[in-house]
């Protein structure tokens, strides 16, 4: 909004924020006659007997917004102060009652508020003064500037001017209402010739629709008597159509339960024929694998156990049965001083020297025996490596067993070439694989299972296994 009043400009309106009607308690709608005195030279004891028109007030308003800023905080009255630093916008929105009712009861403040306004508009105030308004000024403005300044017959001006913004309102009021008057006989005229239009084609099509609907009526008849004489007959080919979907229905019924019957014999007997396929050849695969194995095993036994002792090709003589010692070969007493701590590292290498040797490592408990400290997922790295080594060196065949209850996720572990790596399904432990590993060897395959549990190493070795301590798996790994 404008946020002064001029000679020949029009202040914005401001609305109260709460919204209160002009006339009610804090409005500038009256004066009390003894409101103390003004800036010029009026009556003080003059009153309004009526309402202050909206407009003037909302000019008054603005002059004490702007006039506001002009003053110290000392100056303004108590109420008044919270909006001392607000802008002229914001004192005028949310201070509207708060100002009127200071200006109306505190002749002070609108003393102070006249200063300022003869300040800002000096010609103003001296018309006024001189009892002779600009006659180019807006009779609002002027009302509003009379009621700050209580000049002698401000009342009249007010009043004048509260006549005027009524008499401008109502021929404003009048103008809209003829145009709106003029605009809606317009309306009704065509709305009667369209409708006048729009009858005698409503009459020529109800003219057409009556002879179609004649024509209809007379199609419907005819067409109803050949309805009825086909619903009869559709009647008579229904009940033989259900007679004889009843009686193939039964046929089928019978024909499907004994095409089921016969497919439950056939399923069972192709199962059964399935079952004892697959026994037959996987008990055969199985044994022969097993046979295969230990053969293997006992002809590499045997070649071994030759080059070790040095037995020449040909055939054994019958003297050679004989018992005693040759000049340059070992005695009883030179082999007992050969014999190994079973915490030497050299007791592994002889083990996995033999013909078809199968290494097993509990894996966790070889790893937390060595670095416990490790994640598990690095001791896992660390121990597979050694295996590949010792593996690669060997020769033998190398398994490592792992317990899955250990695991949170499934492990995206490749594992290094020589070396199978097996994790224990869901309720298996991993001492339980390496038991089952054991028992799935032909007896005599040397197997050699590496573990500190006693349980372990004691079942494994009724098992026909040679446990061997973690720690002689360390301190062999620690020489790869």
């Amino acid at each position: 909004m404008v946020e002064g009043a001029n000679a020949s400009g029009d202040a914005g309106p401001s609305r109260a924020p709460d919204g209160a009607p002009h006339g009610e308690a804090g409005d500038v709608s009256r004066a009390d006659g003894d409101s103390g005195a003004g800036s010029g030279s009026g009556d003080e004891r003059e009153t309004l007997d009526r309402p202050l028109p909206e407009g003037v007030r909302r000019r008054v308003v603005a002059i004490v917004s702007d006039g506001f800023g002009g003053l110290t905080v000392a100056e303004l009255p108590p109420q008044l102060r919270q909006y001392a630093r607000f802008t002229p916008t914001r004192r005028a929105k949310f201070a509207a009652n708060a100002m009127a009712a200071a200006l109306e009861n505190d002749s002070a403040f609108r003393q102070r508020i006249g200063e300022r306004l003869r300040e800002a508009q000096p010609e103003m105030a001296a018309a006024l003064d001189a009892g002779t308004p600009p006659p180019a000024a807006d009779p609002l403005d002027v009302a509003a500037a009379a009621y700050v300044l209580r000049p002698t017959g401000w009342v009249k001006l007010v009043a004048a001017a509260g006549e005027e913004a009524q008499r401008a309102d109502a021929e404003r009021l009048d103008d809209a209402t003829r145009n709106e008057l003029e605009r809606l006989r317009a309306e009704l005229a065509e709305a009667r010739d369209r409708t006048r239009a729009e009858t005698e084609r409503l009459r020529a099509e109800l003219d057409t629709v009556k002879r179609e609907s004649d024509s209809l009526q007379r199609r419907l008849r005819s067409a109803l008597s050949d309805v009825k004489r086909g619903e009869a007959a559709v009647r008579k080919a229904t009940a033989r159509s259900e007679a004889a979907r009843t009686e193939a229905q039964t046929q089928v019924s019978a024909a499907e339960s004994e095409t089921r019957r016969v497919k439950t014999r056939l399923g069972e007997a192709e199962a059964a024929l399935e079952a004892s396929r697959k026994a037959m050849r996987e008990g055969r695969s199985i044994e022969d694998m097993r046979v295969r194995l230990l053969l293997d095993t006992m002809v590499e036994a045997t070649q071994g156990l030759r080059r070790e002792l040095a037995l020449p090709p040909v055939s054994v003589r019958p003297a050679e049965t004989v018992d005693a010692v040759e000049p340059g070969r070992m005695t009883p007493k030179d082999i007992a001083a050969r014999a190994l701590s079973e915490h030497d590292p050299a007791v592994l290498d002889q083990l996995l020297a033999l013909p078809q040797a199968h290494l097993v490592v509990d894996g966790y408990n070889v790893t937390k025996t060595g670095y416990p400290t490790m994640p598990l997922e690095k001791q896992r790295l660390r121990l597979l490596g050694g295996l590949s080594q010792l593996a690669a060196q060997s020769g033998a065949e190398v398994t490592c067993v792992f317990d899955g209850a250990e695991l949170a996720a499934p492990v995206l572990l490749a594992p290094p070439r020589g070396v199978r790596v097996l994790f224990s399904k869901a309720g298996v432990t991993a001492d339980e694989l390496i038991r089952q590993l054991v028992r799935a060897e032909p007896p005599g395959r040397p197997v050699v299972v590496v573990s500190t549990d006693r349980e372990v190493a004691d079942g494994v070795a009724k098992s026909g296994a040679r446990p061997v301590a973690s720690v002689v798996l360390l301190k062999r790994l620690s020489r790869v």
